[in-house]
């Protein structure tokens, strides 16, 4: 038997509290999406009744002091509360519906990396550091808002003498910390949680081993927890980026090949396919050598999925929430597809009583490569 699910709103300016519970009972649905490289976002459907408390709410939250109103969505069901969505209103919008004589309001927004796209700190100066550094730096001033750094150093860091030349930022702190991040082949994302008012900022290489989620099952009778599933195998997406260096001295341009398999990226099946293209990144030879060969990395990691999997599960069933950014396993869709996957994306779809997953799996190789794809996690 399912556990019953519990949903707890918290919004308010700068520092999210529990709302009203006229404002919980007003919640119609909730839509959360999750990406492995790009900003989380969600969307706060209400039924907006005459004389709501709605509309008081969210006028006080805009001209309050700090104009940023902060939602916190969280679901509860075994005994476990989890953070779903930890962000920022950018909008609201009242859907009027003359059928029925009421209305909706909807709320929609980004997590808290919307914070460091609001102001352009442009020619800030950040004398002697390295990329890491420098982002762990700029997310110093996000710390009061909870955000919790997680900041990979750089493989190779190419530090510029003070004296010579400073880098200085570009843009606001957001298209920064991303531009760092392309320029190193990493990445730049936030997760909620673990607690309410805390998030975690990740700015490192795209890592695709770790502990796996509770296994997905399909065709397997009662043990099934998957309600639909498919699988596109596209070999011709493959290419072998090549890398280029070049000697400072002679300026020769030496090529340099990244296979689709890198101690970031390992394989996930024996039959990892040969890439069937090949890609210069011409680019690469003005810049230092372990600069270019991460970027090489990470061109690899994008381009080797050659399996796709897309699916629906109902969470309740599942018994906890499937994640992103992690590896999930997944039985009983035949010899070419179980086995380890990374979890792409994920869509939240969360109604009262009801909690269900749209997902995105991706893996760089046919047949699993262990004997057994365990059911629960290690």
């Amino acid at each position: 038997m399912a556990s019953p699910l519990y949903l707890t709103l918290m919004a308010g300016p700068g520092v999210a509290l529990p709302v009203p519970k006229p404002l919980i009972d007003a919640l119609v649905s909730a839509e959360v999406t999750e990406s492995a490289t790009g900003r989380s976002g969600f969307q706060l459907t209400f039924t907006l009744a005459d004389n709501s408390i709605l509309e008081t709410f969210f006028l006080l939250a805009a001209s309050s002091p700090i104009p940023l109103l902060r939602v916190v969505l969280m679901a509860n069901f075994g005994g476990l509360p989890q953070i779903v969505a930890d962000g920022i209103v950018l909008h609201h919008q009242v859907v009027p519906d003359a059928m029925s004589g009421s209305s909706k309001l909807v709320v929609t927004g980004q997590d808290l990396s919307a914070l460091m796209d609001l102001i352009d700190f442009s020619g800030l100066p950040y004398p002697g550091m390295s990329p890491d550094l420098r982002v762990l730096t700029i997310l110093a001033k996000y710390a009061a808002f909870g955000v919790v750094p997680e900041v990979i150093p750089v493989l190779i860091p190419d530090i510029e003498v003070p004296l010579i030349q400073t880098p200085s930022q570009k843009n606001t702190d957001l298209f920064y910390i991303q531009e760092m991040a392309k320029d190193c082949g990493y990445v730049f994302y936030m997760v909620p949680g673990p607690l309410p008012g805390m998030s975690q900022a990740y700015w490192g290489p795209m890592i695709r081993i770790g502990m796996p989620q509770q296994c997905l099952n399909v065709n397997l009778d009662s043990w099934t927890n998957v309600e639909t599933l498919s699988f596109r195998y596209e070999p011709q997406t493959s290419v072998l980026p090549i890398v280029f260096s070049q000697d400072p001295y002679t300026k020769l341009v030496f090529p340099i090949p990244i296979p689709p398999i890198t101690p970031f990226n390992p394989p996930l099946g024996i039959a990892v396919p040969i890439p069937q293209k090949v890609e210069q990144l011409s680019d690469t030879a003005k810049l230092p050598i372990g600069q270019a060969i991460m970027q090489g990395m990470a061109r690899a990691v994008e381009s080797a999925d050659v399996i796709t999997g897309e699916g629906t599960l109902d969470v309740l069933r599942y018994g906890e929430i499937l994640r992103a950014r992690s590896l999930v396993g997944m039985r009983g869709a035949g010899i070419a597809f179980d086995g380890m996957y990374y979890v792409d994306s994920t869509t939240h779809h969360l109604k009262p009583g009801e909690y269900k997953q749209n997902f995105v799996l991706k893996r760089n190789a046919l047949i699993a490569n262990t004997p057994v794809v365990p059911s629960f996690p290690f």
